[in-house]
């Protein structure tokens, strides 16, 4: 793996790393989503979650390709008329500083967000910025605006209805024997949550390195369109993702797990199997959707179903506010940034 690593040009080495490093910034974000519920929960302390986390992110990563798929294909036109293979490596590493700029930027004041519309903003950004709206793929970027507005949605919905199943399912049990069955279980959904974490947001990654090599010619499109990432491209974005949540954004983790809602170890696995059960979905569907919609959405459903005042909404409002100017911040920071890059290079 170091050795494919060291004999790229110096512009696909400075693509991949600033890839990595985003993948590791977007671990460090969404640590928040595959622990914060067990550890307010105190079902596991702070360090084996984390633990558990970090390894399941990283089987996660090597489970599917779909959504990296989506990535490379579904967003922006490349070829003869629209981004060149030139344009393609300098977008994506535009795209890269942009989103690694916001998501530390929002990881540090403790807010989650959404790496995956931090990359897809940062990517048509870049895009516009180098050859205007006419290479963006309106499907392919509905698609994403739609996931973005149902994730969180159906993480809601999907949690308020588990945790009033579980509810009349244990109601005549006895408190201590649910919290105990329940801190058992959470630990394995917690472990879901965290696998569906790397299987959906290490493959964003994985497209975006897949981009730059196929226009960079390093890897070949097969004969019949394949965009396969290879092994390492896999292998070096599930360990970058997995190190970043092993660090953990402890002020994001606190936002989720302790300041939106309060949680009992029952409605930590509601919420963590919502979320996960949409995450599933939408990687086999091949759509980048966002952890960090989707979590947040199953804490707020669950949370609600004991009465609206069991949600914190300043709270939430502050959390919608950073996800509805992701987009926007992403893009206008990577045209920024391309443009710089640009001048610099002579391009324009």
């Amino acid at each position: 793996m170091i050795e494919e690593i060291l004999s790229l040009s110096p512009i696909l080495l400075a693509v991949v790393a600033a890839a990595l490093l985003f993948d590791f910034v977007n671990g460090w974000n969404d640590s928040a989503n595959a622990i914060a519920t067990v550890v307010s929960t105190r079902v596991l302390t702070p360090l084996k979650a984390l633990a558990l986390a970090s390894v399941l992110n990283m089987v996660g990563a090597m489970a599917g390709t779909a959504v990296a798929k989506t990535i490379v294909t579904g967003l922006v036109r490349t070829g003869e008329g629209f981004l060149q293979p030139e344009m393609v490596i300098l977008v994506v590493l535009s795209a890269m500083i942009g989103a690694i700029i916001w998501a530390a930027w929002m990881t540090l004041i403790g807010m989650p967000i959404s790496g995956s519309h931090s990359l897809v903003g940062g990517l048509v950004g870049a895009s516009v910025a180098a050859a205007g709206v006419k290479v963006l793929i309106g499907s392919g970027i509905i698609k994403i605006l739609v996931a973005m507005l149902l994730s969180p949605l159906l993480g809601g919905l999907v949690g308020c209805g588990t945790i009033l199943i579980l509810i009349q399912i244990f109601k005549n049990s006895r408190p201590v024997f649910v919290s105990k069955l329940f801190s058992f279980l959470q630990i394995v959904s917690a472990g879901f949550m965290s696998f569906t974490h790397g299987l959906n947001d290490a493959q964003k990654v994985m497209g975006i390195i897949t981009m730059a090599l196929i226009a960079g010619k390093v890897q070949a499109v097969g004969p019949n369109g394949e965009v396969d990432p290879e092994l390492w491209v896999k292998l070096s974005c599930g360990l970058m993702i997995a190190l970043g949540t092993a660090v953990g954004g402890w002020k994001v983790i606190r936002t989720l797990g302790v300041s939106l809602s309060k949680l009992r170890p029952i409605d930590g696995f509601a919420a963590e199997t919502a979320a996960g059960i949409v995450l599933t979905g939408a990687a086999a569907l091949g759509v980048p959707v966002s952890t960090t919609h989707t979590i947040t959405g199953g804490i707020m459903g669950v949370g609600a179903s004991k009465g609206l005042s069991s949600v914190r909404w300043i709270v939430g409002q502050k959390i919608i506010l950073a996800w509805i100017f992701t987009l926007p911040a992403t893009s206008l920071l990577a045209g920024a940034v391309y443009w710089i890059l640009a001048v610099r290079m002579g391009l324009i």
